[in-house]
Formats: C-alpha cells, structure tokens, sequence
C-alpha cells in the first residue's frame, strides 16, 4: 500500500495502514475487507489485527479463541509456503465492530509511533520463504496458547505475535529475529504455567499470576 506525493509513491507506515483498515467501512469491518486493506503487507498486518483485541488492555473479551484458530490457520500457511493470507468464508464474513476497531487502532498508535522509526527492511534472508516458515511455526505455538483456557495464556503470545506481524509488514529481519527470541521466551514461561497447571490445577495458576503481578508492581 503506498500514498502519493507531488515526486512518488511512499510506502504507507504501520499506524497508517491500520488506519486504512479502519476507514475501509464506516459501520462493521469483515475481516475479508482487512484482507482486501492489507494488500502488500499480507499475513504481517492481518496477524498483527487479529492479535490486537488480546494484545493490547482494551476490552475485547471473547476474541482470542476464534482469533487464537484463525492465527493458527495463518501460521501454517506461512508454513506452507503461501504468499498471501487466505481464510473461509464464513471466516471472512465475521464483523469487528467499528467502535472496537477504533480502540484497537487508537492503543496500538502510540507504541507504532514510538518504533516506527526504528523499523526497516533488512536481513532480507531472515523475510524470505525460510524465514516465513520459521515465524509461522513459532506463530502457530503463540495461538495454540492464546486459545487455551488458562489464565496467564492470553496477553503475552497475543504480543508476541503482534511483535512478529510488524516483523512480516516491513520485511525487518532483525525485528523479526526479535520477535522470534520473546516467543521463544515466552514458550518456555508459558512451559512453566502448564506445569503448575497440572500439578497444582487453576488455583496454582492464580497463586502464580498473583506473584508476577505483585513483583512488577513492587519493581
């Protein structure tokens, strides 16, 4: 997706393209629109959407389940080999609501704002079709977490795959092998959480959530 100036084409931002999607309908946006919006920036911007509702403190409940199966059936047509997205579709008929897309764009506006700059084509070796494969694989672990019922599984893999869907729109390898170590990281947290899970069930996984929360906040 690009925007013209008085000289050339200039290739649209992240902050701007999420813009784009959200102007594409003035009421409901399907997701088949955002496939349509996305253009260029195919599976990078649809992931780093999807992740948005989990990812980012807005209230968005009931979407990582549904989101969590469509990232899954993203990752592995990266895995695949595909060039761009595909999805059913009845899955491309389902409706954002405006007013959450509007949320959604607005919470993401500042950390784009903030690391856009930093963002650039680059490592082309990393954004190629081994690459892809790779991030799909670690994309498909994210929303396998995101979909399990479990408190703690939800923000963080959401997260990560929004870091890994800028890593795809602008082909940064480097931000891209960024993205990939934190889901590594977060593979083997999210290891632990399951431990505790089946070891001491929900209430081990509260007790455990209780503690982070209280170390970053005493931090």
């Amino acid at each position: 997706m690009t925007k013209k100036n008085s000289k050339e084409a200039v290739p649209l931002s992240l902050s701007e393209s999420l813009q784009l999607v959200l102007d594409t309908n003035k009421r409901a946006i399907t997701l088949g629109s955002i496939i349509d919006a996305v253009g260029d920036k195919g599976f990078g911007l649809l992931l780093l959407v999807l992740s948005l509702p989990s990812a980012l403190p807005i209230p968005a409940a009931g979407y990582s389940t549904p989101f969590g199966i469509l990232m899954t059936l993203l990752g592995l047509q990266m895995v695949w080999g595909y060039e761009r997205p595909w999805l059913p579709k009845r899955a491309k008929k389902m409706k954002l609501k405006r007013s959450l897309v509007k949320k959604m764009v607005a919470s993401s506006q500042w950390f784009l704002n903030k690391i856009e700059r930093f963002i650039r084509p680059r490592l082309g070796l990393f954004c190629g079709t081994t690459g892809n494969r790779i991030m799909g694989l670690l994309v498909i672990a994210m929303a396998f977490l995101m979909i399990l019922p479990i408190p703690l599984t939800n923000t963080a893999p959401a997260f990560v795959i929004f870091l890994m869907g800028i890593g795809l729109s602008e082909d940064d390898g480097l931000f891209g092998l960024g993205a990939a170590f934190v889901a590594l990281l977060s593979l083997a947290l999210y290891s632990y959480v399951l431990y505790i899970f089946f070891k001491y069930g929900i209430s081990g996984v509260l007790a455990l959530k209780e503690e982070i929360v209280k170390f970053f906040t005493t931090c």
